[in-house]
C-alpha cells in the first residue's frame, strides 16, 4: 500500500487537521493500491493563510527569479517524467505509452509555455495619458479533474506561479498521486514556503471551502458543468474571479468533399482519445446522409484496430474507465442509445470479451443518431461515438450548434477556405480543421455552458493578472 497521507502546506508535508483516509483504486485491476487523506475546511484555512503570507513577497519577485523557479521545475519534471506517467497509468488507467507521450509530456509543455510567455511579457505599457500595469491577482484556488490529472494541474499552476500568484491546489481525489509527485518537484525547485500548497479532498468539502474562502482571490476549476455552476455560486459572495473549463459535446463536421474514409477513421480515434474521457472529444460525427453506409464501414474498420488490455503494456491503446461509477454511467448511456433506436455500428454494452476484470468498456459507435437522443446531448465521457446524418451544410452547422456546450469543434474538407468558413460559424472556443494537432500556445476554453476564461499561452497567463491604470 502506497500511503500519501500528508498535505503540502507552507513548504512542508504536514498531517491533516483530522484523520480521514480514502483508498485509490487501480481501474485496471479494481484493487486499492494507495491511500490519501481527505482534507477539511481547517486544512484549507491553513493553506490559504500560508499562501496569503507568501503572496506579499512572491508577487514582488522579479521575472528572472520566477523564470529560474520555472526552469528548475521543468528540469525536475523531465527527470521524473517516467515516474509521473506510470503513476497516472495506475491511478486513472491511461495506457503507459499514452501516459508518457501525451499525459505527462503535455503537462510539461505548460510549464515550458509559461516560461516562454513570462520571458517576453510586458507587464507595463504606456497608454494615452497614463500607464497600464498588470499585476498578479493574488491567492489562487485551483480545482482539477481526474481525466488529465497532471495536464490540468499544470495548465493552472504554471501560469499562476509565472505571474507571481500563490496557489492552493485541490487535485481530484480519484487521481491525486501524480499531483503529489509534482508537489515534490516544486518543493525541490526551491519556491518560497507558502507559494504552492496542496490539500487533497472531495469537492463538497475541500472544493467548496476553496470556492467560498474570503482569502482566495481567484478560483479556477476544470470539471463538470454542474461543479462549475456550484463553484461560481459559492465564489459570488466574495466577488472573486472564476475561470471555468467545463463539459463538452463537440461536433465533427465531415463535409461532402472530404476524404470520407480517412476522416471517419481519424474521427473515431479522436473521439476515443484517453478512452473517451476527454472534454473536447468529437463525440458527434456529422456525415452527409448519402455517405452513411461508407461511414459505418470506415468506423468499424477504425474500431477493429483498437487494442484493449493492461495499461502497463506499451502496446495497449485503450485502458479502462477511471472508476466503477464512470463504467456504470457509460453503460447506461450505451443502453439508452439502443433503447432510443440508434443503429449499433460497433461495440455495445458489457465488458469487452478480452478482459474479465477492470472498468473496461467496449469501444462503441452508434449510427442513425438523431439530435435529441441522450447520446447526442449528454457528455458521456467514454468511448462512445454518435454518427448523425445531414442533408445540407446549413443543417450540419445547426446540429453542431444545437447543444448547451461550446468547448470545441472539428471540420473536415479538402478545401481549407471552405473549412475555415464553416469553422467561423461554429459556436465553440476552439475549432480544429482537418486533423490539426493540439497547440499549447493558442487559447483553450469554451462558449456557453462549457465555461468562461481561457487557458494556455498568453490568454491563460493573463487570467492570473489584474489590470491597473496609473494616471498622471
Amino acid at each position: 500500500m502506497n500511503d500519501k497521507l500528508k498535505f503540502y502546506i507552507d513548504g512542508a508535508w504536514v498531517d491533516p487537521a483530522a484523520p480521514s483516509t480514502l483508498g485509490i483504486t487501480n481501474p485496471a485491476t479494481e484493487e486499492t493500491f494507495a491511500r490519501i487523506s481527505l482534507g477539511s475546511g481547517h486544512d484549507v484555512d491553513r493553506a490559504v493563510t500560508a499562501a496569503r503570507r507568501a503572496f506579499s513577497a512572491y508577487s514582488e519577485v522579479g521575472v528572472e527569479e520566477r523564470l529560474s523557479y520555472l526552469r528548475r521545475i521543468i528540469d525536475g519534471f523531465k527527470a521524473r517524467l517516467p515516474e509521473l506517467a506510470r503513476t497516472m497509468t495506475l491511478e486513472m488507467g491511461a495506457p503507459i505509452t499514452f501516459a508518457t507521450e501525451r499525459q505527462a509530456t503535455v503537462a510539461l509543455f505548460h510549464f515550458e509555455e509559461a516560461a516562454r510567455v513570462l520571458a517576453r511579457y510586458q507587464f507595463e505599457e504606456p497608454m494615452g495619458p497614463g500607464i497600464v500595469r498588470r499585476e498578479p491577482i493574488g491567492v489562487c484556488g485551483l480545482i482539477t479533474p481526474w481525466n488529465w490529472p497532471l495536464n490540468q494541474v499544470a495548465s493552472k499552476v504554471a501560469p499562476a506561479l509565472a505571474t507571481g500568484c500563490t496557489v492552493v491546489l485541490k487535485p481530484s481525489e480519484i487521481a491525486p498521486l501524480s499531483a503529489m509527485l509534482l508537489a515534490e518537484i516544486i518543493h525541490d525547485a526551491g519556491l518560497p514556503a507558502g507559494v504552492f500548497n496542496l490539500v487533497n479532498g472531495d469537492g463538497p468539502t475541500v472544493g467548496e471551502a476553496i470556492a467560498a474562502h474570503p482569502g482566495i482571490d481567484m478560483v479556477s476549476i476544470t470539471g463538470s458543468t454542474t461543479a462549475g455552476v456550484r463553484v461560481a455560486k459559492l465564489a459570488a459572495d466574495t466577488v472573486k474571479r472564476v475561470a471555468q473549463e467545463l463539459g463538452g459535446k463537440s461536433a465533427n463536421i465531415i463535409l461532402p468533399d472530404a476524404d470520407l474514409k480517412a476522416a471517419v477513421i481519424a474521427g473515431v480515434h479522436a473521439c476515443y482519445t484517453n478512452g473517451g474521457q476527454n472534454c473536447q472529444s468529437p463525440t458527434r460525427m456529422l456525415i452527409p446522409r448519402t455517405q452513411r453506409d461508407a461511414a459505418f464501414s470506415a468506423a468499424r474498420e477504425a474500431v477493429a484496430t483498437i487494442r484493449l488490455g493492461d495499461p502497463l503494456d506499451p502496446a495497449t491503446t485503450m485502458g479502462p474507465m477511471v472508476s466503477q461509477a464512470q463504467f456504470e454511467k457509460v453503460q447506461a448511456l450505451i443502453q439508452s442509445g439502443l433503447d432510443e433506436g440508434a443503429t449499433l455500428v460497433a461495440g455495445g454494452t458489457g465488458r469487452p470479451a478480452e478482459v474479465n476484470h477492470g472498468y473496461y468498456v467496449r469501444p462503441t459507435v452508434f449510427g442513425d443518431v438523431t439530435p435529441q437522443m441522450r447520446i447526442a446531448r449528454e457528455e458521456i465521457f467514454g468511448p462512445v461515438l454518435s454518427i448523425i446524418s445531414y442533408d445540407t451544410e446549413d443543417e450540419a452547422i445547426d446540429i453542431a450548434n444545437d447543444t448547451p456546450f461550446g468547448l470545441a469543434g472539428f471540420v473536415q474538407s479538402r478545401d481549407r477556405e471552405h473549412a475555415r468558413a464553416v469553422a467561423n460559424r461554429i459556436r465553440a472556443g476552439r475549432v480544429y480543421l482537418n486533423g490539426a494537432p493540439f497547440d499549447r500556445s493558442l487559447p483553450f476554453g469554451g462558449y456557453k455552458q462549457s465555461g468562461n476564461g481561457r487557458e494556455f499561452g498568453v490568454f491563460g497567463f493573463e487570467e492570473y493578472l489584474e489590470v491597473k491604470a496609473i494616471l498622471g
